[in-house]
């Protein structure tokens, strides 16, 4: 089984504070802060991550489960939108992902696509991620 890491530190508060993110071994680093993250400041935040892994995620398995079908597509293009806000329990929470998605796929019917997409849907990681155990090991340090 496949295990991918990536890593992030911040350091000083919410506010203040500042962050780095690193994907994977390096493929991206990059800084995240209170205004990228709940304004329009610089640097990128944990929901265009997820985001960004959504749409290759969901593109990459839209255009398996096409090919399955017996289609070769020609592209699959999708843009995810994150909905971050406030939290009825408090906080903040992810509400929703819209994913839009541009394909090109030769000889398929639209009804048959429809099905395609609405498995992938379902079955794509990421959206099952969202149904995923989350599991915390924790280590404090003095």
């Amino acid at each position: 089984m496949a295990i991918r890491t990536s890593t992030a530190e911040w350091q000083g508060d919410l506010k203040a504070g500042k962050g780095t993110m690193t994907v994977g071994k390096g493929a991206y680093t990059g800084p995240f802060s209170f205004a990228s993250r709940f304004e329009d400041g610089t640097g990128t935040n944990p929901e265009e991550l997820i985001a960004a892994a959504h749409a290759g995620c969901f593109s990459m398995a839209l255009s398996n489960g096409l090919a399955k079908e017996g289609f070769s597509p020609k592209k699959v293009a999708t843009k995810a939108d994150v909905h971050l806000g406030p939290d009825p329990a408090g906080g903040f929470a992810i509400s929703k992902i819209e994913l839009t998605v541009d394909a090109e796929v030769p000889g398929i019917e639209k009804s048959k696509f429809d099905g395609i997409v609405e498995g992938t849907r379902t079955g794509c990681p990421i959206s099952k991620l969202m149904k995923a155990e989350i599991v915390v090991k924790a280590t404090l340090k003095s």
